[in-house]
C-alpha cells in the first residue's frame, strides 16, 4: 500500500506521518508527507496512490479541489480528509470520498478509515524475497539472486535486515556503510540513489511491499521477508538448528548481532 499525506502545516503533516507509520506498519511500503498540492499531484502523475489523507484547508489548493485532481489521475484512490472542523463532511462525500477525520489526528482513526476503505488495496500474497543472512549475506527471489546497479545497495539492503523493522535514518545509515569517513555528509547523493536502487530492484522483483520510505527514513518490513535471521529471532527450531554461529560475515557492522546471536540475546 502507498500512502500520501498532504498539509501545508508543517507539524500537522509530521503528525498525521507519525501516525498513520504507527497505524498501518506491515501493510505500507511507502508514505510520502507535502506541504503543497502541486508537489503531491506531480508525485501522484508518476505512482500508483492507494490512500491520500488530505487537509481541506490549504493555502495554494484546498483539500476538495487537490482531490478532484488526484481522482482524475487515479479515479481508485482512496481519500481520506483531515481538518479541524466538520462542516465539509457533506461536501466530502458528495465526491465519494472514503473517509473524513477529524483533527487531532490518531492512528485509532487513521486504522479505522484504512480498515473501511471504499477501494479496497489487494495485498501482495506470498513471500517473494528470500534472504539468507547465516554465512554470507544474501537475497534472491524465486531462487535468482537479485542483482543491483550499485555493489553498496545489497549493503544497503543487508543492514535494514540486520535492524529487523525498525526505521533507519539516511544519516544512520551513511555511518555504518561509510564507518571509515569522518565526513559521511560527502555521500549523501550517494545515499539517495542507493535508496532508489534498492526501491526500483525490489519493484521489478515484485517486491515494494517489503520496504518503507518515509521523510528520509527507511525499514524493511520483517513479516513480508523469507529470512533466517528473523526466523531465528521468532525462536523457529529449524532456525536455530540452522545457526552455526556465522552472520553476515562480510560486513564489519555485523558483529554487534552477531554477539547478540551467540549470547542468546543477553
Amino acid at each position: 500500500m502507498r500512502i500520501i499525506a498532504v498539509d501545508d502545516e508543517r507539524m500537522a503533516l509530521e503528525n498525521i506521518l507519525n501516525e498513520i507509520t504507527k497505524a498501518a506498519s506491515g501493510e505500507v511500503h511507502e508514505i510520502k508527507g507535502f506541504r503543497e498540492a502541486s508537489a503531491a499531484l506531480a508525485y501522484a502523475g508518476q505512482e500508483t496512490c492507494d490512500v491520500a489523507f488530505l487537509d481541506i484547508e490549504m493555502r495554494d489548493m484546498n483539500g476538495l479541489a487537490l482531490a478532484e485532481r488526484l481522482q482524475k489521475t487515479n479515479p481508485r484512490i482512496n481519500i481520506i480528509f483531515t481538518t479541524g472542523y466538520d462542516e465539509f463532511a457533506g461536501s466530502a462525500f458528495e465526491m465519494y470520498a472514503s473517509g473524513y477525520c477529524l483533527k487531532p489526528v490518531t492512528a485509532e482513526k487513521i486504522k479505522r478509515e484504512l480498515a473501511n476503505l471504499r477501494h479496497p488495496v489487494e495485498k501482495t500474497l506470498g513471500k517473494r524475497l528470500k534472504i539468507v543472512t547465516f554465512g554470507n549475506f544474501e537475497a534472491f527471489v524465486e531462487g535468482k539472486p537479485l542483482k543491483f546497479q550499485y555493489n553498496r545497495t545489497k549493503e544497503l539492503l543487508a543492514y535494514l535486515i540486520d535492524r529487523n523493522g525498525a526505521l533507519c535514518s539516511n544519516q544512520e545509515i551513511m555511518e555504518v556503510l561509510w564507518e571509515d569517513i569522518e565526513d559521511v555528509s560527502k555521500h549523501s547523493s550517494y545515499m539517495k540513489n542507493l535508496r532508489a536502487d534498492l526501491f526500483a530492484t525490489l519493484i521489478q522483483a515484485g517486491c515494494e511491499d517489503v520496504f518503507v520510505r518515509q521523510r528520509g527514513m527507511t525499514a524493511i518490513l520483517p513479516d513480508k521477508v523469507d529470512c533466517d535471521y528473523f526466523e531465528l529471532m521468532r525462536g523457529d527450531p529449524e532456525a536455530v538448528k540452522a545457526y552455526r554461529g556465522e552472520y553476515m560475515m562480510q560486513y564489519s557492522w555485523s558483529e554487534y548481532t552477531h554477539g547478540m546471536l551467540e549470547t542468546g540475546g543477553e
